[in-house]
């Protein structure tokens, strides 16, 4: 009801008192006396209450509402270049920020910027700014897929046409030549931007993660800032000093509820879980199983069981799950131990440039050794841009030429860099104790250090059977290095330790989200599977199987199921040998076909076994409409599977080599040859 409706509705006058008045009675009785004043009280009392709520009400209109307008932002901060990042791990978003950070020294003026967070349609206005740029770091997901953050920006430009004029633009690639649409995402965004009219002002870069991203990234640096310069008649500054992006602040007044602990998003998560978990709200599961698949070998094979009752996570057979590793106590106190700092001391790192949306590097205010265990990335080696930062804490002069040598893009300094650095699998703990005169600020090498990213796992359970479980099946990764240190993986000797139930009682958890994967079983249960996935590549097959046999159970028509499996000996790493026989003995794994490598004198592979069963596999392909699934090693198992079936097309069905490999891609567009690869 409107306030008008409440008045005129109420200020109606009584009749009993303006009707036929005798002289001698009142003109008010006391009951009109006692409604008047109800009458009123009320009025006053429903006025004041509307008006507070109207007071109250502003304070949300008030609120300023998210700043979409990339375009707006450059102009009110006077920005002439913006760096867009598409990042699933976060090493294009890292590439991204050391370009905008770098901008300065170059006559320019850089913002980074989640497409995701802004109007990408708005591209096409950045003519309006005055030798303005774009830069692109654009990172391949999958099958060629664009990262999760990109794929509206991705969309935009498949499906617009807009005019691009008066654009200058720059494209990173990062991808990995072990898959199929190597730097894919790259390759479009650059040439499609050059198609809606913009001005490539210097060529498009593709880093290799399988060989050196870091290094490739560097020498496509080195020479697009010369091209910046001459394109804009600009000068670099030739100031080579550290800039820091980040200030030190210790609070003084510290409310420890306001401290965060380990959350990757909302504070105090881990404590008031609240659905729908994602990235940022990590669902807190508890293990339910951890036990060691493999009886014998010096590799430990694990399968674990996280329990997500109660959470409202939904997952799908193929699907990946994705965990936040905790890094190891020791090097933490190590690195604390080193560089003489109080780990418990309560921090934040505030954004020099207020106008950032980017506040903090990670989750602040928190502690010294908050952001160690759970924020940061301290066991892979550092990149060329935390060793050039660091070089002026040296105090040895060799040791600062040292450093800055391997931040440089010389061969010499490559070279050092591989050698010293990537082939030592040197850590930022190994590079402080082997270069004594280096003592940086803890804060200086918080700021530097990149975010410690989530790990994904094949999901190793289905959904329908398991509704409330999901199962993971990885190998621990631990080997020995050239300097005789023992190199430990994050995630995989994290998850080891998860025993169910700790000494003091408490179940242990692990914060996990599904992401959603195109690695799926075909929707006419009736067609046949090939699935081809040895060591822990048969995770996600454990799922397709449990699948196929509760579709059987079901009553449906369920076609050839049948599984490649390769590990090294029968009696050593044979994983879920008891379940696979199971599957077979009940009918629902119509071949299973395993390849023990190391059990005779002559190394049996995977694509050994796919070669015997040529003919029946082409007739499952050619003729019966057989979706074929490769799950594992992307460098090697995988296109050695690829190319056996290229010559099974060939040998079988008389296809010409160029026919054979078109053939093999027509499968992959149609979806009947899928990949969920790793290198």
């Amino acid at each position: 009801m409107s306030r008008c409706e409440f008045f005129t509705g109420t200020r109606v006058a009584p009749e009993g008192p303006d009707v036929a008045p005798v002289e001698e009675e009142p003109l008010f009785t006391n009951l009109d006396i006692f409604l008047f004043s109800l009458i009123v009280g009320l009025l006053v009392y429903w006025f004041l209450s509307r008006k507070k709520s109207e007071e109250t009400i502003p304070e949300f209109k008030r609120l300023t509402p998210r700043e979409t307008s990339f375009i707006e932002k450059m102009k009110k901060t006077n920005r002439n270049m913006v760096v867009f990042y598409g990042s699933q791990t976060g090493t294009a978003e890292e590439f991204c920020g050391r370009l905008a950070k770098d901008a300065q020294r170059y006559g320019m003026r850089g913002m980074s910027a989640d497409p995701e967070e802004y109007d990408m349609s708005e591209l096409p206005r950045l003519a309006e700014i005055d030798n303005s740029l774009a830069v692109f770091c654009m990172a391949t997901y999958g099958e060629g897929d664009p990262t999760d953050n990109a794929q509206d920006f991705y969309d935009w430009m498949q499906e617009n046409g807009e005019d691009l004029k008066g654009v200058n633009f720059a494209v990173f690639g990062l991808g990995n030549k072990t898959y199929e649409h190597f730097n894919a995402m790259g390759k479009y965004t650059d040439k499609r931007l050059e198609e809606l009219g913009g001005k490539r002002i210097y060529d498009l870069g593709m880093g290799d993660d399988d060989g050196n991203l870091e290094e490739d990234f560097v020498s496509w640096k080195e020479q697009f800032w010369p091209a910046v310069c001459e394109h804009f008649g600009v000068e670099a500054t030739g100031d080579d000093t550290s800039i820091r992006q980040y200030e030190l602040v210790v609070p003084t007044d510290i409310n420890m509820n306001k401290v965060y602990t380990g959350e990757m998003g909302r504070l105090k998560s881990f404590e008031t879980q609240k659905p729908p978990f994602d990235a940022k709200n990590p669902y807190l599961a508890t293990v339910a199983v951890n036990r060691q698949l493999n009886q014998a070998g010096d590799r430990h094979l694990m399968h674990l069981e996280l329990d997500i009752s109660g959470s409202k996570i939904r997952y799908d057979s193929g699907d990946h799950v994705a965990v936040y590793p905790v890094n190891d106590v020791s090097i933490v106190n190590r690195i604390g131990q080193i560089l003489d700092a109080d780990l418990d001391t309560v921090i934040s790192l505030n954004n020099l440039d207020e106008e950032s949306n980017k506040k903090h590097p990670f989750p602040c205010p928190t502690t010294y050794r908050t952001a160690l265990t759970h924020y940061l990335d301290i066991t892979n080696p550092p990149r060329t841009n935390v060793l050039f930062e660091l070089a002026q804490y040296a105090t040895d002069p060799k040791d600062q030429d040292t450093l800055r040598k391997m931040a440089s893009a010389s061969p010499e300094g490559k070279g050092l860099y591989q050698s010293w650095v990537l082939d030592a699998q040197r850590n930022i703990l190994a590079v402080l104790e082997d270069m004594p005169s280096l003592h940086p600020t803890i804060d200086h090498l918080c700021e530097l250090l990149p975010r410690l990213q989530a790990r994904y796992y094949s999901i190793a359970s289905s959904g329908k059977v398991y509704p409330t479980m999901v199962s993971i099946c990885a190998v621990v990764v631990e080997f020995q290095t050239s300097t005789g240190r023992t190199f430990k993986g994050v995630a995989t000797n994290w998850l080891k330790n998860k025993v169910v139930v700790t000494d003091n009682g408490h179940k242990a958890t692990v914060p996990m989200y599904v992401r959603k994967s195109q690695f799926r079983l075909p929707f006419k249960a009736s067609n046949p599977v090939v699935m081809i996935g040895p060591g822990t590549g048969i995770a996600p097959f454990m799922g397709f199987l449990q699948e196929r046999g509760w579709m059987k159970e079901q009553g449906k028509d369920v076609g050839e199921t049948i599984l490649y499996f390769g590990c090294r000996r029968r009696n050593e790493d044979f994983l879920y040998q008891q379940e696979l026989e199971e599957f077979e003995k009940a009918g629902v794994l119509t071949q299973l076909n395993v390849a023990f490598s190391r059990d005779q004198e002559g190394k049996v592979y995977v694509q050994h076994l796919l070669k015997k069963n040529k003919e029946h596999l082409w007739k499952l392909i050619h003729t019966d409409n057989a979706h074929i699934y490769i799950c594992g090693d992307a460098r090697n198992m995988a296109r050695d599977v690829q190319n056996t079936f290229y010559d099974i097309a060939e040998e079988v069905g008389g296809l010409t080599h160029t026919q054979a490999v078109a053939y093999i891609k027509k499968l992959m567009t149609k979806g009947r040859y899928s990949l969920d690869v790793w290198s």
